[in-house]
């Protein structure tokens, strides 16, 4: 049997900060979850288009760049997405503590160069000066890496320490630590 830890709600004047971390994490993390999940499930669905059903990688574009192709195709988009995701994970990293919050900064931290790797392409696409004069817009990592394998790779190495922290936190394993003020957490019940 699990129970919800028995934390003060926030004050009269919190702010939306404070309630993110408290009274409403739980939902945060939720909503944010379900977010992160859709960006996997179209960088999945891109993969699948060119390795599975062998499909020009231009013309591959996940679920959503078949409906809406500018989609792909705009760096404001995808920078305007990795910019959600940044404050997203600096915002609810207050209502962690201990371990699960050292896994969440790991994954902020991943996802912060991941920001910088987009403001980058965003930068070149609106100059139209390109990293050592590529052709398209190149991130630094890209210089090595394919794109569509890159932001597989990104999306896993911010979604498994991400995955970790909550998992943590939802335990309960965070309790004890004074920042840690949410009703997200769950530790078992005595007796």
């Amino acid at each position: 049997m699990t129970t919800h830890l028995a934390h003060p709600p926030p004050t009269r004047s919190a702010g939306v900060i404070e309630i993110l971390n408290t009274s409403r994490h739980e939902i945060a993390l939720v909503l944010y979850g379900i977010v992160v999940l859709a960006h996997w499930l179209e960088h999945v669905a891109q993969a699948a288009q060119i390795y599975l059903f062998d499909w020009p990688v231009p013309e591959a574009g996940g679920a959503l760049g078949l409906a809406f192709p500018w989609l792909v195709e705009s760096e404001l988009l995808h920078y305007g997405f990795a910019l959600v995701m940044i404050v997203a994970f600096f915002v609810l990293r207050h209502g962690f503590g201990g371990r699960a919050r050292t896994w969440w900064g790991i994954a902020l931290g991943i996802q912060f160069w991941h920001h910088i790797e987009h403001l980058l392409l965003l930068l070149q696409a609106w100059s139209g000066v390109h990293l050592l004069s590529r052709p398209v817009p190149t991130s630094i990592i890209q210089l090595v890496m394919p794109r569509v394998e890159l932001h597989l790779l990104y999306n896993a190495i911010v979604f498994v320490p991400m995955v970790v922290a909550m998992v943590l936190h939802r335990r309960g394993e965070d309790a004890g630590e004074p920042q840690v003020r949410c009703s997200c957490a769950r530790v078992p019940s005595g007796g």
